[in-house]
């Protein structure tokens, strides 16, 4: 059954030979050979500020780089988000871009009183995948993919967003491990997952 999907290029460098946008096109041209419906927000073009204060996140209008984005994610069923590992997170460009995002009254609804706050994008699946230049399973056994982890968890499932599906990356400038992981996005985007 055809899937609404809505694909986040994080890469904060908009050129072309970073192997991050390669990776999204693959699963973006797999998925719409598959009949999938597919929208791709590239990060780096966006032209969006940073959240300075509590009040500007809780209470701000939203830029309209940034509402068309949240148009994009309502409108869609799964996301599938990449972006580069860099000193141990995500960059900050896409961070922003999520802080932008996923506020208050669009993503979740704040509490009133003691209860947890309300998910408001339930209904949505996301595949997350994050290249970097050491191993993967360094990344995951020694690092514990901790900032993965808490992205998925802190931020993804808080809004009500899952499951939540993860793949890693590593040895990005390897020619074995760029053709696995291309194969592997064609797969996950033909599949819709």
């Amino acid at each position: 059954m055809p899937r609404r999907i809505l694909i986040v290029d994080g890469h904060p460098d908009p050129d072309a030979a970073r192997f991050g946008h390669a990776l999204v096109d693959a699963y973006r041209a797999a998925a719409q050979g598959a009949g999938h419906e597919v929208r791709t927000i590239t990060v780096s073009k966006l032209d969006f500020p940073l959240l300075r204060t509590a009040d500007e996140f809780q209470k701000g209008r939203p830029p309209p780089a940034i509402a068309a984005a949240q148009h994009d994610i309502a409108w869609s069923g799964h996301l599938a988000i990449f972006y580069p590992l860099w000193l141990g997170a995500m960059p900050a460009l896409t961070k922003a871009f999520f802080e932008q995002c996923l506020r208050p009254g669009f993503a979740f609804e704040e509490a009133s009183g003691r209860g947890f706050p309300k998910q408001k994008l339930k209904g949505r699946s996301a595949r997350v995948v994050v290249t970097m230049g050491m191993p993967g399973f360094f990344y995951r056994w020694f690092y514990r993919a901790h900032s993965l982890k808490s992205f998925e968890r802190n931020i993804l499932r808080f809004c009500g967003i899952g499951p939540v599906r993860a793949t890693v990356v590593g040895l990005v400038e390897s020619a074995g491990a760029r053709k696995r992981a291309l194969a592997g996005m064609r797969r996950s985007g033909a599949a819709a997952n």
